[in-house]
């Protein structure tokens, strides 16, 4: 049975009027098997009446008031996260426990942000001038929103809207279409938690929803993670309708591995860093770069050995190492990719096409791709895959390594795997990416430290979560005072000073 999702405005779950749909599949089974609404312009508006009508209450609320409803909010996720969970790998197609990990690196984003007393703390000088002081105040800058990928259907939600929220914001998320079930159980998590209704709102939607949000001058920045394409058309049209925007886009993490590395501890790196989710992450490895030939000839050797003891299979069993992509066109794109690289003339190791999981041989499988001597001309090395497909560049020294990492269009992430503190502290410094892993295959921040890649995976001048993003999610006014003395200063002409 196909069943029919909404948006939810104003507190509540609300049927979508706009007459146009995109399906939701299966993708171990297959087949379509939801169907959700995508908002017309007079829906994305009315959620933004909302917004405005609810920020205004939620903005009155002192930080640690605020603070303690998101605390609450945590609680009852973490009561239903088995729930939330098994939503998201039905919709996603990503395993119970990759599902249970996206809920809660969100989480740790929420539970940072409720340390917004402390980071919204101004500023104050006396005496600046004679009997003058300066202070400064963060205020929230109103209805913001959010676009989030089909990928991490939970943890960029709650990465966008925990700081905005926290912060005194109103929050309007337009989730992917692909996997919209757990946003919108989300929104009724922290209308439980107590959040006024019409802080948080969920329009699901396509470009015109998109387009709206960019256009109305009631939303005041914008957040995005998707392809780079996409995150360059929202920077720039948000930017020409004066908003804020942060927009992170595509990705081609590198990983190096030096003669000196443990050989086995790269491996294992790899096979997670490669194939975890089905390849389906912006952090994910999908290039290995063995310095030497030895090392590329053992590097290959042990992935080839892993390789063979992954289980692709159902989502939901707890056996699967990872499970299908999330549609049948990924699929299609995927496959199409192992395709070019075997006519461009890279060596398929492991071919992960035609896979058929018994009793599921409908369902839109890719198994893990395995290419070696792999050069920077092929498309399989320049493109974004997004799927299973693992990549080996072979370098003649570090300092060919190195330029690969940097010289490629893409700054995400970046790992090296070696046992030398010199080397790791000179790539550290010197490659041209925005987050870096030693020995670390993915080097995704902790809460309290800002999430973001250079180059063409990133636009705008502040990251995500972290102190960034209560820089972002607010406003900052500087007041400067002088109480009267009962002397007379007369008329001043020029700037005041300092001193």
């Amino acid at each position: 049975m196909v069943y029919e999702l909404s948006h939810y405005i104003g507190g509540q779950r609300v049927e979508g009027t706009s007459g146009r749909y995109g399906d939701i599949y299966d993708p171990c089974a297959g087949q379509v098997q939801g169907r959700v609404p995508f908002a017309g312009a007079d829906e994305v508006r009315t959620a933004i009446a909302s917004a405005e009508k609810g920020q205004q209450e939620w903005a009155a609320l002192n930080p640690q008031r605020r603070a303690r409803i998101l605390l609450k909010f945590v609680d009852l996720v973490n009561q239903h996260i088995d729930e939330l969970a098994e939503l998201l790998s039905r919709e996603h197609g990503k395993t119970l426990a990759d599902s249970k990990s996206d809920v809660q690196r969100g989480i740790e984003v929420v539970e940072f942000s409720a340390g917004a007393p402390h980071l919204l703390k101004g500023e104050f000088s006396d005496s600046v001038g004679q009997g003058i002081d300066v202070h400064s105040l963060r205020q929230p800058l109103g209805v913001v929103a959010g676009m989030t990928p089909f990928n991490f259907p939970a943890m960029i939600p709650l990465w966008q809207s925990g700081p905005a929220l926290a912060a005194g914001n109103a929050f309007i998320l337009k989730p992917s279409e692909r996997d919209p079930s757990v946003p919108l159980r989300l929104a009724e998590l922290l209308t439980e938690a107590g959040l006024p209704d019409g802080v948080f709102n969920v329009i699901n939607g396509d470009k015109e929803a998109v387009d709206t949000l960019l256009e109305d001058p009631r939303v005041k920045a914008v957040g995005f993670v998707g392809s780079t394409p996409i995150a360059q058309y929202i920077y720039a049209t948000a930017a020409a309708h004066g908003k804020r925007a942060q927009c992170f886009g595509g990705a081609k993490n590198h990983m190096v591995i030096m003669p000196d590395a443990d050989l086995d501890m790269a491996a294992d790196a790899l096979i997670g860093a490669g194939y975890g989710s089905a390849g389906e992450r912006c952090m994910a490895i999908s290039v290995a770069v063995p310095v030497g030939e030895e090392t590329a000839e053992r590097l290959i050797g042990a992935l080839q050995e892993r390789i063979k003891d992954l289980r692709v299979g159902p989502s939901l069993d707890r056996d699967s190492d990872f499970g299908p992509v999330v549609t049948p066109m990924a699929k299609e794109r995927i496959e199409g990719y192992i395709a070019s690289g075997v006519e461009e003339g890279a060596a398929l190791v492991t071919d992960g096409r035609g896979l058929k999981v018994e009793g599921y041989e409908d369902g839109f499988w890719v198994g893990p791709t395995l290419f070696d001597r792999v050069t920077p001309e092929m498309r399989i090395y320049r493109d974004e895959i997004f799927g299973p497909v693992l990549s080996v560049v072979r370098a003649d020294d570090y300092e060919e390594a190195l330029r690969l990492c940097s010289e490629n269009q893409y700054g995400n992430g970046v790992a090296i795997f070696t046992r030398d503190g010199d080397s790791a502290r000179d790539f550290a410094s010197r490659v041209e990416v925005g987050m870096v892993g030693v020995n670390v295959p993915i080097p995704v921040p902790i809460a309290y430290y800002t999430f973001g890649g250079w180059k063409a995976s990133g636009f705008g001048d502040l990251n995500q979560h972290g102190a960034d993003a209560f820089r972002f999610y607010t406003k900052t006014k500087t007041v400067t005072s002088r109480w009267p003395s009962g002397i007379r200063q007369g008329a001043h002409f020029v700037m005041p000073e300092g001193s």
